[in-house]
C-alpha cells in the first residue's frame, strides 16, 4: 500500500509549512538582536542585511519578511525599546519637583541617568544604550524619525521639570541645560578612551561612576544657571545725637 502524500497535495502543504517555520517567535527576536547589535558596534549605514541575517543565524529573505527594509528593522529596535522610555517619563513623574528643595535637581537628574546606565550595564541592555549613544548624533533621516518619535517627547518632558526646577532661568536656558546634560550622559556611555587616559583604573561606561556623574551634571547646571543673588537691603545710619 502506498502511504506517500501525492504530489499535488506535497506542494500544497509547503506555503502553510514554510510560513509557520517563518513566524517562529525566537527567529524574529533574533534578528532584532542581531541588528542592534551590529548597529551599536558599526553604525546603521555600515551595515547590511545579509551581515544581519549571518549575526542572527536565518535565510535571508526572512529579515525582509519580519521587517521590510533596513530602515523599517532600525525603527523597529526603538519600538522594541519603548518601554525604557516610559520607565524613564515614569521615574521623572514621581520626583516631587519642588524648586525650593536642594533634593530635588538630583533626582530630576538622577531619573535621567540611572535608567539608561542600569540599561548599558545590563546583558540585555548593552547594545541598544550604546545605540541610542552612537547613532542617534549621527543627522540621518533614519536617526531623526526616531528622535522625533520616541526622544523628543522625553526630552519635553526633562526640559519643563529643569524649568520648574530652575524656574530663576528661562525654558531656553532649561533646554541648554538639559542638552549639555545629554551630551555628558551619552559621552559616558559611548567612551572607551577613559580606560587608556586613566591608565587602567577605570572602566568604561562603568555604572559605579553614577552618583559622580550625577553631581557633576547638577553641579554644571547650577554654576551655569545660578539664582539670582537676593538684593541687600539698605540700611539708613543712625543720626548721632548733638
Amino acid at each position: 500500500m502506498n502511504t506517500r502524500t501525492p504530489p499535488a497535495r506535497r506542494s500544497a502543504h509547503r506555503p502553510a509549512a514554510a510560513a509557520a517555520e517563518a513566524a517562529r517567535p525566537d527567529r524574529r527576536h533574533a534578528i532584532l538582536l542581531a541588528a542592534e547589535k551590529l548597529f551599536a558596534q558599526h553604525g546603521y549605514h555600515a551595515v547590511t542585511i545579509r551581515q544581519i541575517a549571518e549575526e542572527a543565524g536565518v535565510p535571508l529573505a526572512l529579515v525582509g519578511y519580519y521587517f521590510g527594509p533596513k530602515h523599517e528593522l532600525f525603527h523597529a529596535i526603538f519600538e522594541h525599546w519603548s518601554h525604557s522610555i516610559e520607565e524613564r517619563l515614569a521615574g521623572l513623574k514621581a520626583v516631587n519637583n519642588d524648586p525650593d528643595d536642594a533634593r530635588t535637581l538630583p533626582r530630576i537628574i538622577e531619573a535621567f541617568t540611572g535608567p539608561v546606565l542600569a540599561l548599558r550595564a545590563s546583558a540585555e541592555g548593552e547594545y541598544y544604550a550604546l545605540l541610542v549613544a552612537r547613532e542617534l548624533y549621527h543627522a540621518t533621516e533614519e536617526a531623526d524619525r526616531v528622535l522625533r518619535g520616541y526622544f523628543d517627547p522625553l526630552a519635553e518632558a526633562y526640559i519643563d521639570a529643569l524649568h520648574v526646577a530652575l524656574p530663576h532661568a528661562t525654558r531656553g536656558q532649561a533646554a541648554w541645560g538639559y542638552q549639555f546634560s545629554l551630551g555628558a550622559l551619552l559621552h559616558h556611555l559611548n567612551d572607551s578612551r577613559i580606560e587608556r587616559l586613566s591608565r587602567g583604573e577605570n572602566r568604561r561606561s562603568d555604572p559605579a561612576v553614577a552618583p559622580m556623574l550625577v553631581n557633576f551634571i547638577v553641579g554644571g547646571l547650577r554654576a551655569a544657571l545660578p539664582r539670582p543673588k537676593a538684593p541687600q537691603k539698605k540700611t539708613t545710619p543712625r543720626r548721632q545725637k548733638t
